[in-house]
């Protein structure tokens, strides 16, 4: 699949992604990238990140590819259930530890826990050993349980601005590679 022939919807976590993140970056240079923007990044609540996600999902006239980052890739787990036969793929980086208190903001484990289902669609989850917000052997348990494969970033934090990901060139390579080898998802 090309750029040109999907919907990539970029899905920031907790608090959006700044001008200078990574997903920031993509979507201003990806010609069929948008932002799922919510009404409140810092106060987020499921129900209403999940709603967005579902609305996006229907306007979406190509097969849609997601790029969640942190909290956005467990918002994009939730809204599974409501988004039809439209997602080809998903590319989750950084998820967060949503039902470890100690390692996440307060009010986030309302996210959690995360649905282990396998998902439906391939998927990529690049973590990163020292993360702060979530064990590596937590997103290891998780990948498997999604059939998502996992992408050791070694010590890469959380793959933020704050971690030294603006503009993230590793991340790109990985994510062209993974667009290129999707397929349209069958309808039935």
């Amino acid at each position: 699949m090309k750029v040109a022939e999907a919907d990539i919807l970029i899905v920031p976590g907790y608090g959006d992604s700044g001008d200078g993140h990574w997903q920031t970056r993509w979507e201003q240079r990806l010609s069929t990238a948008r932002r799922v923007e919510q009404a409140d990044w810092n106060n987020p609540v499921l129900e209403h990140w999940t709603a967005r996600i579902v609305r996006e999902v229907s306007v979406a006239t190509r097969p849609v590819v997601f790029v969640a980052h942190s909290l956005g890739v467990a918002t994009v787990l939730h809204a599974l259930p409501n988004l039809g036969a439209k997602v080809a793929g998903a590319f989750f980086v950084a998820p967060p530890d949503i039902e470890d208190a100690r390692r996440v903001p307060e009010g986030l484990t309302a996210f959690g826990p995360y649905p282990l289902a396998r998902l439906p669609f391939p998927a990529i989850t690049i973590a990163s050993r020292n993360d702060p917000y979530c064990a590596f052997e937590t997103a290891e348990r998780l990948t498997q349980n999604w059939g998502s494969l996992l992408i050791d970033a070694g010590e890469s934090g959380h793959i933020n601005v704050d971690s030294g990901h603006g503009p993230w060139p590793e991340g790109t390579m990985v994510f062209a590679e993974f667009l290129s080898r999707l397929q349209p998802p069958k309808v039935h």
